[in-house]
């Protein structure tokens, strides 16, 4: 399919989880005639749904959505794979003279696809190893030998998070470099990309936190994790450490109350939160926009546009 002679911008809406991202990205489709792009890295599991807070089909507006319900919850998704198929779908909306709007809470993953971003190699024996310690010691020990080795990573890498953990140690013993030198650049991969970042202070936006956990366990999220348990979440390398379904298994298992699974879902939401917001406000590309402006459409699509 051939790119129009100037095609459309790309266009990133970032910030934090319960910012208000997504319905700013659907208000700037339908404004640039544009086509939704996932960019989180969870919302791409079939039936990952109410813990996600996947917009849902009749709420979609009728604007198209890439990226979401392509796997099956024991599948693994890369941070690679997801370039490649973010990269795909852009390509294929501008070819069709349509605005790509990425909107997602990965940071990661956004940085990915819009920055230049070569992957580190991969060595399966060294891989194996990490792995089979990750499954003896535990993740936090491990986190603590990447403090050592790389703070800055350690600091942007959840401790409980042992796959990125892993990741990054097999990167530092492959490179000899710290593994924060492999993150993506500054500098996007084309020039023709902004980035909308939704501003919203941290009390207001604890309140929302709460609220959105509390309306995810009022609409069933509880038997979105028991169903998804049994088509092999605990299984699944990515989908089965996603914020929120992690707890609520543990509570399935007995060893959490059910009050605890949802306080220890608002506390590590409202840290994965902070961590968002810090990634992005170091990007000094990003042109913020208050959550209640009420001209934040207006502002987004005129920067979108510049």
């Amino acid at each position: 399919m051939a790119i129009p002679a100037h095609p459309r911008r790309v266009v990133a809406v970032v910030g934090a989880t319960a910012s208000g991202k997504t319905g700013l990205s659907l208000d700037l489709a339908e404004r640039l005639g544009g086509e939704i792009v996932n960019t989180d890295a969870m919302q791409v599991y079939r039936g990952m749904d109410i813990g996600t807070a996947k917009q849902p089909v009749a709420e979609r507006r009728g604007i198209p959505h890439h990226l979401l319900d392509m796997l099956g919850v024991r599948d693994t998704a890369t941070v690679a794979d997801f370039q490649q198929w973010a990269r795909d779908a852009i390509a294929d909306i501008r070819g069709r003279d349509r605005t790509p709007v990425l909107v997602g809470g990965s940071a990661l993953y956004a940085r990915a696809i819009l920055d230049r971003f070569e992957f580190p190699g991969t060595d399966e024996s060294l891989r194996r190893e990490l792995e089979s310690e990750l499954a003896e010691v535990g993740p936090a020990a491990l986190h603590q030998r990447l403090e050592r080795l790389d703070p800055d990573a350690a600091g942007r890498i959840l401790a409980e998070n042992g796959r990125r953990i892993v990741r990054a140690l097999e990167v530092i013993a492959l490179t000899g470099r710290p593994y924060s030198a492999n993150l993506p650049q500054l500098e996007y991969a084309d020039p023709a990309s902004v980035q909308i970042g939704v501003d919203i202070d941290r009390p207001t936006l604890d309140v929302r936190i709460e609220a959105r956990v509390e309306a995810m366990f009022d609409a069933g999220f509880v038997d979105e994790v028991d169903r998804l348990l049994g088509e092999g979440l605990a299984e699944g390398v990515t989908a089965g450490r996603a914020i929120g379904y992690r707890e609520v298994a543990a509570y399935l298992r007995g060893e959490l109350s059910l009050a605890a699974a949802r306080e220890q879902t608002v506390f590590a939401t409202r840290r994965f939160a902070r961590r968002q917001d810090s990634w992005f406000r170091k990007d000094p590309r990003v042109v913020w926009i208050r959550y209640d402006d009420p001209e934040r459409v207006d502002k987004a699509a005129e920067a979108a546009q510049l």
